[in-house]
């Protein structure tokens, strides 16, 4: 005897709609576009600002609707002075002339800072996150508290404090005084200690103390623990703390502004804000493209640590 089966019994799949297409998912997507266009949209002006001449941005209305790339070209001179787009006549004729902006210096100070603010940083803190994750001594909670109290206070309210003690010590130490690199990389150090040194202080936490004792049976010393089995494995959160570092140093203004006075030395933050600082002339375009300029060693670092990025800010997180 042969069964047969009953195909009534079967559910159907119902036929999509694009009204139960949108009630499902479709909303969805609709959302997701929105936000990316929000998120794209002022990186695509920023662009489009700096494609098009200074004496036309006032009468441009479209992205992208006059591309050149004079405003880079101006800023790429190396040649110690900016050239600038003015309006020579009422007739509208453009002439070129030149402004004592040096671009290229400006770039340069800001890779040195900055690069030299998130290593030196790093270095200090990931050596206090150490000791207080893995030594035991007296002070060790009160230190670790003072550290978090001390970051509740606003750091603006210290720049009088700052400026009155660079004054001082400059001095006697010109090289760490006002107008000095060196000055402004030990105050960004100073004030990066800190959030630091707590943020790796959970990660280290993470990495099993087993580890030590094994290489403590096998002779090692702290020196050789620290460098030669706990930095490997935090990697990740010390990529973490180089780029946030590195990222709140180069975007610093009114520190920068404060203690470096000299148009020389200058960082990027500060000297762009030469060419929007007239009211009655005010650059845009060659200010746009600098910030893209400025841009390119960001997303070039961000890309070269990108794979440590996510485990390095949700790795100390599940253990204090």
């Amino acid at each position: 005897m042969t069964a047969t089966t009953d195909y009534s019994l079967i559910p159907t799949k119902r036929a999509t709609t694009p009204l139960r297409w949108f009630l499902s998912t479709g909303w969805r997507h609709i959302i997701g576009l929105f936000l990316i266009l929000y998120a794209v949209f002022p990186i695509l002006y920023i662009l489009s600002t700096s494609m098009i001449g200074s004496a036309d941005i006032q009468n441009t209305s479209a992205l992208f609707s006059n591309v050149t790339f004079d405003n880079y070209w101006a800023l790429l001179d190396f040649s110690g002075k900016t050239m600038l787009r003015v309006t020579a006549d009422s007739s509208g004729a453009a002439g070129m002339v030149y402004s004592d902006n040096p671009f290229d210096l400006w770039y340069i100070n800001t890779i040195i800072i900055g690069l030299t603010t998130s290593i030196g940083s790093v270095f200090l803190s990931a050596l206090a996150a150490y000791a207080f994750s893995r030594l035991r001594f007296k002070g060790r909670r009160g230190g670790l508290l003072s550290l978090l109290l001390i970051q509740m206070y606003p750091s603006i309210l210290g720049l009088v404090g700052i400026y009155t003690i660079l004054s001082a010590v400059g001095r006697v130490f010109p090289v760490l005084g006002l107008d000095s690199s060196l000055g402004l990389i030990m105050v960004y150090m100073g004030g990066s200690l800190g959030t630091g040194t707590y943020l790796m202080y959970g990660f280290f936490n993470t990495v099993p103390q087993e580890i030590d004792e094994a290489a403590k049976l096998d002779g090692a010393t702290h020196t050789q623990i620290y460098y030669g089995i706990i930095i490997p494995l935090v990697a990740p959160i010390l990529a973490v703390n180089v780029l946030l570092s590195y990222i709140g140093t180069t975007s610093d203004f009114v520190l920068a502004s404060i203690v470096l006075t000299k148009p020389q030395s200058q960082t990027l933050a500060v000297g762009l804000q030469a060419f929007i600082s007239d009211p009655y002339s005010k650059n845009w375009s060659l200010f746009t493209a600098g910030a893209v300029l400025a841009a390119i060693p960001i997303m070039g670092l961000f890309l070269y640590l990108q794979k440590h990025i996510i485990s390095g800010l949700t790795g100390g997180a599940v253990k204090g």
